[in-house]
């Protein structure tokens, strides 16, 4: 799958690779939608990241190329797990990056879950 201006899917990427158990990962979460796991390298004291199971580059090949129901499924799935993670009550952040200068590193699309402490100011 690709969108103008991100290419092709790449099955190689380490997202991928996670995916099929090629790498291993510490998982928070699983169903049908997605695969949910702890950030190697967290930017808060909860830091997961939330995977769509099918190959998409980025948000906007997501929400174009997927089914309602993938896009409901990932969505409940991120909530449940702020949830769950006992996040909802102090607050947390949902971010997506999308291409080279937003800073996305992996070219599969997925939700960093960020929470458990003060976070700062987004910058604008």
């Amino acid at each position: 799958m690709a969108v103008k201006g991100t290419g092709a899917y790449n099955p190689e990427n380490i997202f991928a690779k996670i995916l099929r158990g090629d790498i291993p990962c510490k998982k928070v979460f699983e169903n049908e939608w997605v695969l949910a796991f702890q950030d190697i390298a967290p930017k808060a004291a909860v830091h997961v990241l939330v995977i769509p199971k099918n190959p998409y580059v980025s948000f906007i090949d997501f929400t174009k190329t997927a089914s309602e129901a993938e896009i409901a499924g990932v969505m409940k799935a991120a909530s449940l797990i702020a949830s769950d993670l006992g996040l909802e009550e102090s607050g947390y952040r949902v971010i997506t990056n999308a291409g080279e200068n937003s800073g996305q590193e992996v070219p599969h699309f997925h939700l960093h879950l960020l929470g458990g402490q003060p976070l700062p100011p987004f910058p604008v």
